[in-house]
């Protein structure tokens, strides 16, 4: 057993010590002795504390090394303890178990929460200097994996004798088949080559600008406060044309880590159960976002594919290429323009989407989202890798999530377009409202002509059920000649075969 490992046990049975005495005292302070109630309090409080010990082992309540912070103490243990008390209260409801004294089982946790964190602050201020070189993960440390030396070194055998000391730093880091994939982009011996592991905004902004034409970061980006914020200072550090070369663990990856770490049954119960709504569903929920990011500062986010290149395109960047390797997605992605000025990208369940209007005049349509978030920056990108598929769709749009294609096939992601509609930007039937890149697909004559009209909630598209791109202008272009001599009478019957096709043909949206 490692020292660390040894110091996280002791931990463990030192909170386990706190929450008996805790327990024991709550138990001798109510009104009667403690043989009344001790009897009917023990069994269950040995469930309790073994839910407490399971929990709090699964969420790294000990995991010590990542405390950094003050901060970093309060995150685990309260992330852990809420947990702790939401899974306490379910098992209460579900065997209706509401006999016992509140003050013994919510005191029990709320005294045992605050003794951890006074203990962890006094072990955060109080640890020995050996504790600290021990545990402290210190990007400042890390910040250059790459000496930094001239370029009159080049060729010498010193210059290969560095270059093999950084092969190896890199190797060690990362794995031998993630260091040849970096290889195949660039010399990583290279002075110009900048090979950092941080996940510390600041020691990218001490990096002097225009210096270096490639920059690699071995560390996640899961792990990085502000993934917006970082990506933006590495453009501005970056030449035009300049590589950048990262890292993730996507959502996909960490599934069947999490499956693979956890004996089976128990792994499904801490996704499904503890990790999912604590990681992917809190940090959506608006008044809960705040708290989850204060809380975790967040380390260990969880990210899909789609989120991290389309934050990468929104900051500057164009995919060369991405790969697989292990249980992260390597990416090589070039500087290619300025960041987007975004400042309100769409990230929750309910969207506003820009598209274009009558005139020219761009909207903001409400929908439910059915993508990952900033998906919208990937369209060129998706285009590019997988073209159209019949129907004027993208092929293979690893965008969608799993709920989002359920709830395309039922028109639900559409409803909230009906407050366009109400707003007067929309009308129920209509051409679809299109995107800057969709738009840019379209010919000349198509684009001129499609902005005098408004769009629609129910296109032509399932009337005529086109399956190219050149079959959904031709459907358009003869509902616009339809539209131009009977607006109404157009509009009802476009209305009344659409709603035919789809309610008895079955006609749906991919």
């Amino acid at each position: 057993m490692t020292a660390l490992s040894k110091k996280r046990f002791v931990f463990i049975l030192f909170d386990i010590l706190i929450v008996t005495l805790t327990f024991l005292f709550f138990i001798w302070i109510k009104p009667a002795s403690l043989r009344i109630y001790l009897p009917n309090y023990l069994h269950p409080f040995l469930i309790f504390l073994g839910i407490w010990v399971v929990v709090s082992v699964l969420l790294e309540k000990f995991k010590i090394k990542l405390i950094k912070k003050e901060r970093d103490v309060f995150a685990p243990v309260l992330i852990a303890n809420i947990t702790i008390v939401i899974i306490s209260y379910l098992l209460m409801y579900y065997y209706h178990l509401f006999n016992y004294s509140r003050m013994i089982v919510y005191g029990t946790i709320l005294v045992s929460t605050i003794l951890e964190l006074i203990l962890g602050v006094t072990h955060f201020y109080y640890k020995k200097p050996t504790d600290i070189e021990e545990f402290e993960d210190d990007d400042r440390k890390k910040l250059q994996v790459v000496p930094d030396y001239s370029q009159e070194l080049v060729g010498s055998e010193d210059f290969d004798e560095r270059r093999k000391t950084i092969r190896d730093s890199v190797r060690k880091e990362i794995g031998v088949e993630a260091s040849a994939y970096l290889e195949k982009y660039m010399d990583i011996g290279n002075p110009k080559v900048l090979i950092l592991s941080t996940t510390t905004l600041s020691n990218i902004e001490r990096i002097e600008a225009g210096k270096r034409i490639a920059l690699i970061n071995l560390r996640r980006i899961n792990d990085i406060k502000r993934i917006n914020k970082f990506f933006i200072e590495i453009n501005n550090k970056l030449p035009d044309g300049g590589l950048f070369v990262g890292n993730v663990e996507t959502y996909v990856a960490r599934y069947h880590r999490i499956m693979k770490k956890f004996p089976k049954g128990l792994n499904k119960f801490y996704y499904y159960f503890i990790d999912f709504p604590l990681r992917r569903v809190a940090p959506k929920i608006p008044l809960v976002k705040s708290v989850y990011f204060f809380l975790t500062q967040g380390r260990d986010r969880v990210l899909s594919k789609a989120e991290t290149l389309g934050r990468l395109y929104s900051c500057g960047f164009e995919v060369e290429d991405e790969q697989l390797i292990g249980d992260r997605l390597f990416f090589v992605v070039k500087k290619i323009r300025e960041p987007f000025d975004d400042k309100n990208p769409t990230y929750g369940p309910f969207i506003r989407l820009k598209r274009y209007g009558k005139g020219g005049k761009m909207i903001g349509v409400y929908k439910f989202r059915t993508m990952h978030p900033y998906s919208e920056y990937l369209q060129a990108y998706v285009h590019k890798m997988n073209s159209l598929q019949e129907g004027g769709k993208f092929k293979n749009d690893f965008r969608v999530h799993t709920v989002g294609k359920y709830m395309r096939k039922l028109w639900i992601d559409e409803l909230p377009m009906f407050i366009n509609v109400f707003k007067g930007e929309m009308k129920i039937v209509g051409i679809r409202p299109l995107s800057k890149h969709y738009f840019s697909l379209y010919t000349k004559e198509m684009q001129e002509r499609r902005l005098k009209y408004k769009p629609g909630l129910v296109p032509p598209f399932y009337v005529d059920m086109p399956k190219t791109l050149d079959e959904i202008m031709a459907s358009e272009k003869k509902y616009f000649d339809a539209y131009d001599k009977h607006p109404f009478l157009t509009d009802i019957k476009y209305f009344y075969k659409a709603f035919y096709n789809i309610i008895i043909k079955k006609a749906r949206s991919n």
